[in-house]
């Protein structure tokens, strides 16, 4: 089979695989547009792959790297920037086509190597700020862990200013045809992308900063990440979409989900929504938890600044997909949200006071007092319902204006 070659520069290629069958990455987040695994090959005096491939790919990866070094060519270093699966999956492959090549990695890296792997030799140690000459291309090694394993690093190589930065800048969606940048439409994969971050590296915001106060000491002129496009025409785009992400700086709208069995509650959302465009609102996005998965939901979340809760009582406590959404909030404890909350019961609730207890963890400003409906919500009930949402908009207004 015959791959067309991509180059990042005369003599990086990307090497990396699309995958449209998968249907949940890391077996839970949907993956309606596939996934890219990308990896990258520099070819040298000494020829190096920067990470590689999940699994399910081997074949189609080692003929990328053949059709480039040529039958018979060396691999001799092999940069594991991140242990995760979908990206070492291809390490013992490359071990056995090359049994040679010296496996980079640092002191947490070859523990994760062994224990996934079985592989104890061909260990090559690095710590931070540490080189690796190639000939023409010299490799510059930065840690950041907990971006988003504690063995994760990022490479610098320094004659082109390419970083390859492992999952960092990465998105969901596969590269239909586009792999850089400037070739394709940049609005999916800012979604996609602050998908991808809100869910899996959003708990990790002060690590996350920390490693963008490192890669700010390098001459950057591409970055190449494990999943989503290459950048190279909007670099300062993608490191301020980190920056924003990583600081919890959000938007003004309102992220409405509600858990209803028979519809009372979301006519209560309904009237909470109705309410905020009428007081000048106009980004407001209305989820059903139990219709949506939580990456979608939390997504939005990560882009707007207000945050309305609202679900029906279930067995004393709270109607089953907003526990999972809230579980999930808690884990991953964004920050710097306003919060409104409401809830219905027929007869000994249990949803609000699950809210409750919501709000006293996630530590986020609410903005009114909750509002428990027997039944469905009357007069009375709307009115407060309604002077919630009022309440929402208010404090909206006042960040818009400060």
């Amino acid at each position: 089979m015959i791959h067309q070659k991509v180059k990042l520069s005369n003599d990086i290629y990307w090497i990396g695989v699309n995958d449209r069958r998968t249907h949940l990455f890391e077996n839970q987040w949907p993956l309606p547009n596939g996934v890219a695994y990308n990896s990258y090959l520099i070819v040298d005096k000494f020829n190096c792959i920067v990470d590689t491939v999940e699994m399910s790919k081997l074949d189609t990866y080692i003929e990328k790297i053949y059709e480039i070094i040529g039958e018979g060519g060396k691999v001799d270093y092999l940069v594991v920037n991140h242990m995760e699966p979908d990206h070492s999956g291809a390490i013992k492959a490359v071990l056995k086509e090359w049994p040679e090549v010296k496996i980079v990695g640092n002191l947490k890296t070859f523990p994760m190597l062994e224990g996934f792997y079985g592989i104890t030799t061909n260990y090559y140690k690095i710590e931070d700020g540490d080189t690796i000459d190639l000939g023409n291309h010299k490799l510059k090694f930065v840690l950041t862990p907990m971006v988003h394993w504690p063995e994760t690093m990022m490479t610098y190589e320094e004659s082109t200013g390419i970083l390859f930065s492992a999952d960092a800048f990465g998105s969901f969606g596969t590269l239909d045809g586009g792999i850089f940048d400037d070739e394709i439409n940049l609005s999916f994969y800012e979604e996609e992308m602050r998908r991808y971050y809100s869910n899996i590296v959003g708990k990790y915001g002060l690590q996350v900063q920390k490693a963008m106060d490192k890669a700010s000491a390098l001459d950057i002129k591409m970055i190449a990440s494990t999943h989503g496009p290459i950048w190279r025409s909007h670099i300062a785009t993608v490191i301020d979409y980190y920056n924003k992400w990583s600081r919890y700086e959000t938007e003004e709208g309102v992220v409405i989900v509600f858990g209803s069995m028979y519809g009372n509650t979301e006519i209560m959302a309904e009237i909470v929504a109705r309410t905020l465009s009428e007081e000048g609102i106009k980004n407001i996005r209305i989820f059903d938890s139990s219709k949506t998965h939580n990456s979608y939901i939390i997504n939005a979340l990560w882009k707007y600044r207000g945050v309305m809760l609202g679900s029906a009582a279930y067995n004393g406590s709270i109607f089953t997909p907003m526990s999972d959404l809230i579980r999930e909030l808690e884990h991953i404890m964004p920050k710097n949200h306003l919060l409104g909350y409401f809830g219905s019961m027929s007869w000994g609730g249990g949803a609000v006071r699950a809210l409750d207890k919501f709000a006293e963890a996630i530590k986020w400003e609410v903005v009114a007092p909750a509002v428990e409906v027997k039944h469905s919500a009357n007069n009375d009930d709307s009115a407060r319902l309604v002077a919630m949402a009022k309440a929402m908009a208010n404090r909206l207004k006042e960040y818009r204006n400060s």
